[in-house]
């Protein structure tokens, strides 16, 4: 199991590292294009609102109440009863989804005043920013259809998953990268407002996506034709299952959303900011966190069928022991390095230096609640795969809620780094309930050398931030270091980070077999 587990977890990470490492190129390119200016904060909000409801219907909660059900199908029903449960759930699922997606098209004047208030009130009162909210509007109704697209893409992706075809559906972001790449090259330069040329690379993107996954499913003969069955035993299963998670797994979707509404009272440039900070701490988070708690969900739901509970406590541990291993030194990095690593990928074009100064203050703030981010992940499996919402809704709830309360009390001094730090408190707090209702339970409980594992990740981390702030040069000297040699100087660093972090590990007697449960 171990071994299958870390194979899984490499093709997920690999594949999630070519669709990250294209996220960051497709970043740059925006920031060349329309750097932290009023364009690309209506850019990034109309971008967000899909991409939130696309946790709710797709890939979080839905993945989270979906996976255990069909697992479950798969190992004690025959293919006919399994592949009728794929097509009741895709009518089911696409009808309601279509509906949003109509309904957000039609009415996205509204949702844009809801999450944009400050720019609605703007707009309401003639003021300088009513045309943000204007042009809101008309790119949401671009970008909204992304929503139906990506539901039915993670309905395959994670059908695929049960299969053990994980790849499939860890590449196939890689197509919205290159679909919004393309237009930021070729399209937006042509048009006078280049945010309408993103907004239809969102669009396209998204149909890519869903059409790539299609032959795989149809060779796995699980590509079915959608039929609605709204009171189907399965169907009123995952429907019960997925409503409380929503807001168990989404807490984090949903608290940066609330980040961008109060954002859109503050200075332009504030959603910027916290965009491209937010976009560099979702690249160990998709390629690490995101990408064990993919793995270990299946395995999970598997050993909870047949009641293995010695396995499954061994495969928790094991996914939390990799997220101290890869989440530790990776926040560490990020904090240490967070102005440099903005200056090298997105300081050119639009992008100017006060910009990097300004998102390093958030990414700081974020990189800070990393591992609680990544905990988050692979706890929540720890419920949903014994088909348990209720529980992880009350602690997400709860986290929501503290998350609005730290804004309010954090966003007046400290602006827009207030959110982020408001963001990352919440974050911890779900992680502390999530892990200590595990613990109580037994269902969480440290495995012989867990304790001592993590004790070796954070003498290393500790040694890898000495190594980094004794090998770096200072801020002046990034800044004035030219363009062209900033990527250089920045792989050198964490060059010698990574040295003295495996050097480190090696050291205190961390060994390959250590990896393994």
């Amino acid at each position: 199991m171990s071994k299958a587990l870390l194979k899984s977890g490499f093709i997920v990470s690999f594949m999630t590292l070519i669709s990250r490492v294209l996220g960051l190129v497709r970043d740059v390119v925006i920031a060349n294009l329309m750097g932290a200016g009023a364009a690309a904060d209506v850019f990034f909000f109309a971008n967000k609102i899909p991409n939130f409801l696309r946790r709710l219907f797709a890939e979080g909660a839905f993945a989270q109440a979906f996976v255990p059900v069909l697992v479950e199908y798969k190992q004690g029903k025959a293919l006919p009863d399994t592949q009728l449960l794929i097509a009741r759930v895709a009518g089911t699922l696409g009808t309601v989804v279509t509906l949003v997606t109509l309904l957000g098209m039609i009415a996205s004047p509204v949702v844009t005043a809801l999450f944009g208030m400050g720019w609605f009130v703007d707009w309401w009162q003639g003021g300088p920013q009513a045309e943000k909210f204007e042009l809101a509007s008309e790119l949401l109704r671009i970008t909204f259809p992304y929503l139906w697209f990506i539901t039915f893409t993670a309905l395959s992706g994670a059908i695929l998953n049960t299969l053990g075809k994980f790849a499939v559906a860890a590449f196939t972001p890689v197509f919205l990268n290159v679909a919004i790449i393309a237009a930021a090259l070729w399209l937006s330069p042509q048009l006078s407002q280049p945010e309408y040329g993103l907004a239809w690379g969102v669009f396209f993107g998204g149909l890519i996506q869903f059409l790539f996954q299609l032959p795989f499913l149809k060779r796995a003969g699980l590509l079915m034709k959608p039929r609605w069955g709204w009171r189907d035993e399965g169907v009123t299963r995952i429907r019960k299952l997925m409503l409380p998670a929503i807001f168990g797994v989404s807490v984090s979707q949903i608290n940066l959303l609330l980040d961008t509404l109060i954002a859109s009272f503050l200075m332009t440039g504030s959603i910027s900011w916290l965009y491209y900070s937010d976009r560099l701490l979702e690249f160990p988070l998709g390629l690490f966190g995101i990408a064990i708690a993919t793995v270990i969900l299946p395995a999970l739901s598997a050993r909870h069928s047949d009641r293995s509970t010695a396995e499954f406590t061994q495969t928790l541990d094991w996914g939390i022991r990799m997220v101290v291993l890869l989440g530790l030194p990776a926040m560490a990095g990020l904090f240490v390095l967070a102005e440099p690593l903005l200056m090298v990928l997105f300081m050119h074009g639009a992008f100017a230096s006060e910009d990097a100064k300004m998102a390093s203050y958030s990414l700081m703030a974020y990189a800070s609640g990393l591992l609680s981010f990544m905990l988050v992940k692979v706890l929540a499996t720890g419920f949903y795969s014994r088909q348990d919402t209720k529980r992880p809704v009350k602690f997400g709830i709860i986290a929501m809620l503290s998350n609005m309360v730290f804004n309010i009390i954090l966003a007046i001094p400290f602006s827009y780094v207030g959110l982020a730090i408001a963001t990352v408190a919440s974050a911890a707090l779900n992680a502390l309930l999530l892990g200590v209702t595990l613990h109580r339970e037994k269902v969480l409980q440290w495995q012989p050398g867990t304790i001592l594992f993590i004790s070796r990740v954070v003498f290393a981390t500790a040694v890898m931030v000495g190594a980094i702030i004794w090998f770096a040069p200072g801020l002046a000297e990034w800044r004035q270091t030219d363009v062209l040699i900033r990527p250089w100087l920045l792989a050198q660093v964490i060059g010698v980070a990574l040295l003295a972090f495996v050097g480190s590990l090696l050291l205190v007697g961390m060994r390959i077999r250590h990896f393994r449960h």
